[in-house]
């Protein structure tokens, strides 16, 4: 089990890496301390063969070394199960034999933070097939205060847990917010991708604040939060969803 303490103050954190796969919009960033160093988009990804030469680049471009990284962060989903395999295999292999601190970021509250709206309610959304999303909400307002926890959500159920003034932020809001919308009434704000897509420099901003409060693990103890299992998982537990993890307790 790792180490848990917490890091430095937030305001000196070391050089950290940061990993964003789960969204069809894969970036990677690097961060010093809170501050964005330089980020790179992935295209047509991700895979192994995309994320690898961005890294490279994004590396290349700032003049540091793999051996110069002092923290990692990467989205733990939920998202795409073959992307967030993808993404966090390649952080597994860029921390390989590295006793480095790693925060595992949920995908939905980096996505939430690409709102950066503080005034009302943000409800970060993805598709999750079968016309479902994956949603929760955050009320920004009162430091990202969870306000529905993550879950897999009808449009209609979704409904039933927020209220306006919101905004809903991903592909789930360029899916199903015009109908979310209509039946909120007015309020409802809608940040469809481009716009509203979670970026690695969420991913590492987050992982900034995790490492702050100890909430921290190392890499080979990475594992994806799908929130819905794999079919060949239901049939096996009959259970559909996850557990939600949990965050690593301080010592």
């Amino acid at each position: 089990m790792a180490d848990r303490r917490p890091l430095k103050d937030p305001r000196s954190l070391p050089l950290l890496l940061a990993l964003e796969s789960a969204t069809a919009a894969s970036s990677v960033a690097l961060l010093r301390g809170p501050e964005l160093v330089d980020e790179i988009s992935v295209p047509a990804g991700p895979t192994a063969a995309t994320l690898l030469p961005a890294v490279d680049t994004l590396l290349g471009r700032a003049g540091v070394a793999l051996g110069d990284l002092e923290a990692f962060a990467v989205s733990i989903g939920p998202g795409s199960f073959t992307s967030l395999r993808v993404g966090i295999a390649t952080l597994k292999g860029l921390a390989f034999e590295s006793d480095l601190p790693v925060a595992p970021v949920s995908t939905l509250a980096a996505l939430a933070r690409a709102a950066d709206r503080a005034d009302r309610l943000v409800v970060p959304m993805l598709d999750a097939r079968r016309g479902e999303v994956y949603a929760a909400a955050y009320a920004a307002s009162s430091d990202w205060e969870v306000a529905v926890p993550e879950g897999v959500y009808t449009p209609e159920a979704l409904c039933a847990q927020i209220r306006p003034p919101c905004v809903l932020v991903g592909e789930g809001a360029a899916l199903c917010g015009e109908v979310i919308a209509a039946a909120l009434g007015e309020g409802v704000a809608l940040l469809p991708p481009p716009e509203g897509n979670a970026r690695a420099r969420h991913v590492g901003a987050l992982g900034v604040e995790q490492l702050a409060r100890g909430s921290w693990v190392h890499a080979a103890q990475l594992a994806p939060h799908y929130l819905r299992r794999a079919e060949a998982e239901v049939k096996r537990t009959g259970e559909r969803f996850e557990p939600a993890p949990q965050p690593p307790k301080l010592d």
